[in-house]
């Protein structure tokens, strides 16, 4: 059994989906979360400059998506077959954008910027994804892809957290398959004993 360690900031943030995938696969890991203040100097021990960095037998390897689609095919939940994956791929950088475009708006630093942004991205963008992400699972019997669990779902609701504290609101609370599909995840008796025992974060 290979050994795990994952390194990022003590927050959730894009880690969160790569613990989902290691607490769903019952493997052990070393959930290694520095200080914010210590990175600085660990930054240039970093490949890339970043985290998430996940180590596999002392191998360290970079890019949250490249490192929880690894595991997803490891632990049997990458798609089917190739077309399964090429869908839960689509799905997830669907996700990805979604996140990056309500990213951009909240760590925007120019007040008048922000407030110009504001109404489109609550008006418009977020219902936008949000319906399409819901009427997808809707379609796929309460799953995004092939009505079976796959890592697009643990992704999507890993994500949740950092999302809302971004957005400052529950962006799924008017979404039943969307609320459905996180209930559904939390249920999973290796991510509901995850949720417990991890170490409280806002985001």
């Amino acid at each position: 059994m290979p050994t795990y360690k994952l390194t990022y900031f003590p927050t959730k943030g894009v880690a969160e989906p790569i613990r989902f995938i290691l607490s769903y696969g019952g493997v052990d890991f070393v959930d290694d979360r520095f200080n914010r203040e210590d990175w600085p100097k660990l930054k240039p021990s970093m490949l890339f400059g970043q985290v998430p960095i996940l180590e596999v037998d002392g191998k360290k390897i970079n890019q949250s998506t490249a490192i929880s689609r690894y595991l997803a095919k490891q632990f049997g939940i990458a798609g089917r077959n190739e077309w399964e994956a090429l869908e839960i791929d689509a799905i997830v950088a669907t996700i990805d954008d979604f996140r990056s475009k309500i990213a951009a708006w909240h760590y925007e630093t120019d007040e008048a910027t922000k407030k110009r942004k504001e109404g489109p991205l609550f008006k418009e963008t977020i219902p936008f994804y949000l319906e399409n992400l819901d009427a997808q699972v809707k379609k796929n019997g309460g799953y995004f892809v092939g009505g079976a669990l796959s890592w697009a779902d643990l992704l999507f609701v890993a994500m949740l957290d950092y999302i809302n504290f971004m957005a400052k609101t529950d962006v799924i609370g008017k979404y039943e398959n969307l609320k459905q599909l996180k209930t559904k995840v939390l249920d999973l008796p290796k991510i509901k004993a995850w949720v417990e025992k991890r170490p409280h974060s806002d985001s």
